[in-house]
């Protein structure tokens, strides 16, 4: 859908879901968190938001219009505090230095076990499985792989669980920080995340890879290190490919 179309039909259907709620007596409070939880939601999924700032701009119109509506004066001061708690459970502060809900393209690691096999029954990490692009990726790659997913915001994380549920991708989606979970288990952890947190993520696998197990990033390089191999997704993006013991540059 063209762009801002998807930000419209959010806005409708967390204003639908608030005008719903009001019929039904429910407290103006309840009914506004709800409907901006819906907004939030809405704004994480990539056909609605592509973008950080477009994430931001969908999650935010509901009570920003609900403000310049007037319906605002019927609510009590302490009731705007729950659009913000709303938005903070779906994308809490311990996680914002670590990338945004980023998700792994279609088909982005297609062919991917040619450069990096992995034998029936690896167990492979998600750190940061965000709404479970990446598993399902993964899942495509390796079928035979055990599959696990971390991610920090409680929403995001049932989302993600519903979402491998439905598409019968075998992970289990646990919520945790990815940098506190013990990744010595693993024969590959694949990382999406951001140029600022690669240092930590390369600091953390130099401590708890095994030897052969591999570590790759979608996007974005490790500098300190020298990758194995690169693999090309079918938009043009790298996914670098590292394997311990880790050759520094």
């Amino acid at each position: 859908m063209i762009w801002p179309l998807p930000a419209l039909l959010a806005w409708a259907l967390a204003w639908a879901l608030f005008l719903g709620l009001q019929r039904t007596a429910m407290p103006l409070g309840v009914a506004l968190l709800l409907a901006t939880a819906l907004g939030g939601l809405l704004a994480l999924l990539p056909i609605v938001a592509a973008t950080r700032w477009r994430r931001v701009f969908v999650a935010l119109g509901f009570p920003l219009s609900l403000l310049a509506s007037g319906l605002a004066g019927a609510l009590p001061a302490w009731a705007w505090l729950l659009p913000m708690g709303a938005l903070l459970a779906l994308y809490p502060v311990h996680a914002w230095r670590d990338a945004p809900v980023f998700p792994t393209p279609r088909g982005a690691l297609r062919g991917l076990s040619a450069l990096m096999p992995l034998p029936d029954g690896a167990r492979v990490l998600d750190a940061g499985c965000g709404l479970g692009d990446g598993l399902r990726e993964l899942h495509a790659a390796y079928p035979r792989a055990l599959l696990d997913g971390i991610e920090w915001s409680w929403p995001v994380r049932l989302l993600c669980g519903l979402r491998c549920r439905l598409r019968r991708i075998p992970a289990r989606v646990t919520r945790g920080d990815i940098w506190k979970a013990d990744w010595s288990g693993y024969e590959l952890v694949y990382l999406f995340q951001r140029p600022e947190s690669m240092p930590r993520a390369v600091a953390k696998a130099q401590m708890e890879l095994r030897p052969r197990a591999w570590m790759a990033s979608l996007e974005f390089e490790a500098q300190e290190l020298r990758p194995v191999a690169r693999h090309i997704c079918p938009d043009g993006r790298p996914v670098w490919l590292y394997q311990a013991p880790f050759k520094a540059r």
